[in-house]
């Protein structure tokens, strides 16, 4: 599980997750309220170009969030599944812990130590 996920306000605008998404690493954008997960929004959630508001009101919690305690083989399985490849990890009353990044292969999670890396190599 990705620890420190990047996240954006709950009242971050469309134009705000659509420049974050515009990174091709960010499936997954996510939108908090303090420790509370408040949204999630990827590129189809999004509204056309030009759309202005909130983010919020294009966002969904609905398959896209899992207890701390759910096994990493079920996640895994959630998301081939879903067909998707990040869901975010909330405790029971809204609090994100983290982010599960299934890896482009679809075999593996991405770390705190890969993600970092990649940072590290863009110019």
């Amino acid at each position: 599980m990705l620890r420190h996920p990047k996240t954006l306000p709950a009242d971050a605008s469309i134009m705000q997750a659509r420049a974050a998404l515009d990174n091709d690493h960010v499936h997954l954008v996510l939108l908090t309220d303090g420790r509370r997960l408040t949204g999630t929004v990827t590129r189809t959630d999004l509204p056309p170009p030009g759309t202005l508001g909130p983010a919020l009101g294009w966002s969904t919690l609905v398959d896209r969030t899992v207890s701390p305690d759910t096994p990493t083989a079920v996640v895994h399985g959630l998301l081939i599944t879903l067909g998707i490849r990040r869901v975010a990890v909330v405790t029971a009353d809204g609090s994100l812990l983290g982010l599960m990044c299934l890896k482009q292969r679809r075999t593996g999670f991405c770390s705190d130590a890969d993600v970092a890396a990649r940072s590290r190599d863009l110019p």
